[in-house]
């Protein structure tokens, strides 16, 4: 098992596996009914001029998420072929 990184320190176009996610928190509440939980593969498709939103790609759709939001969830990042 890889280092898990936070979704926001992915590198555009890198893949990456939902490993662990806060709890609480209305955000978090709400991004798990959309699907984003432990064991989902994301892709971080890209990041807004600023820094801040970002992209990503889960269950074949698009959902953008602050970047602070995006620092507390870990993911393992997908091996380089």
């Amino acid at each position: 098992m890889s280092a898990l990184l936070k979704l926001s320190e992915l590198a555009v176009n890198q893949s990456g596996t939902v490993r662990e996610m806060p709890k609480a928190g209305v955000a978090f509440i709400r991004l798990r009914e959309m699907g984003l939980m432990a064991g989902t593969p994301v892709r971080l498709v890209r990041v807004a001029p600023l820094g801040d939103p970002i992209e990503i790609k889960v269950r074949g759709y698009s959902l953008t998420l602050r970047k602070s939001e995006a620092a507390e969830i870990l993911v393992e990042p997908a091996a380089a072929n």
